[in-house]
């Protein structure tokens, strides 16, 4: 059974690791096509961010694997497999449930990790490229790895989920985290500058956190942002 549990962390890393390399490789190349000479002379910047990453994805996918398995061997969790288990509009609803649950929890961990001696031990990493790249999406020292590994892994204990759905939420996670680091706006204007784009955080949004630290501290929406007076709208440094 030990051994079964070690292989379904190994398993769970390496997952996250390779999801990690495949996405912020694909939208990095993407980068460099469309806003050629952005990664010049970044290549040290980019290694450290590369292998803070892969050290998250070590700390991402030892909760996961120990939930994992205990899913598949004792059936823990509320993960669901049945379709007719809820009502096809908890469906949609699960996923925003999830969604706007972790946007709570990194928004208040995100400004805790802002105060002045934490960040200097351990927000600083993520901070510490300038400007963001593809492959900063991951780029965390291990205490705030920590606090993003853990709620998905709690969440499925306490909300129930088809797991079709729970792989739209990882991948809603893995993209926007890797869109809202590339340093260039993907989205078209009209989008962004929508009453829509007003509560969603792209790029335009979150490209402003690096740029002053102190504001626009939501992943996925402005609703804390806003709520708290913490939302400074978006960055006019780069545009579509």
């Amino acid at each position: 059974m030990l051994l079964a549990l070690i292989l379904s962390i190994f398993a769970m890393t390496a997952i996250v690791a390779v999801r990690y390399l495949a996405v912020s490789g694909a939208f990095a190349a993407l980068t460099t096509r469309v806003r050629p000479g952005y990664h010049d002379k970044l290549g040290p910047q980019i290694r450290r961010e590369i292998g803070w990453s892969l050290a998250s994805a070590a700390i991402y996918g030892a909760p996961a694997g120990l939930v994992a398995f205990g899913w598949d061997r004792f059936g823990w969790t509320m993960i669901y497999r049945d379709w007719n288990a809820y009502p096809l509009w908890y469906l949609p609803l699960s996923v925003l449930i999830y969604l706007f649950a972790h946007d709570t929890w990194f928004y208040w961990t995100h400004r805790w990790m802002h105060r002045p001696r934490l960040f200097r031990v351990a927000h600083a990493v993520h901070h510490a490229s300038r400007p963001p790249t593809a492959w900063a999406a991951m780029s965390f020292h291990p205490i705030e790895a920590l606090t993003g590994a853990v709620v998905v892994p709690l969440l499925v204990f306490l909300v129930p989920i088809h797991i079709a759905m729970l792989g739209v939420v990882l991948s809603v996670m893995t993209i926007m985290g890797v869109t809202n680091h590339m340093g260039w706006e993907m989205f078209p204007r009209w989008l962004v500058r929508s009453p829509v784009g007003g509560w969603i955080i792209t790029a335009s949004h979150h490209q402003l956190h690096h740029e002053r630290y102190m504001c626009n501290f939501g992943l996925y929406f402005r609703f804390w942002d806003r709520l708290c007076k913490t939302d400074r709208g978006l960055s006019d440094s780069f545009e579509r």
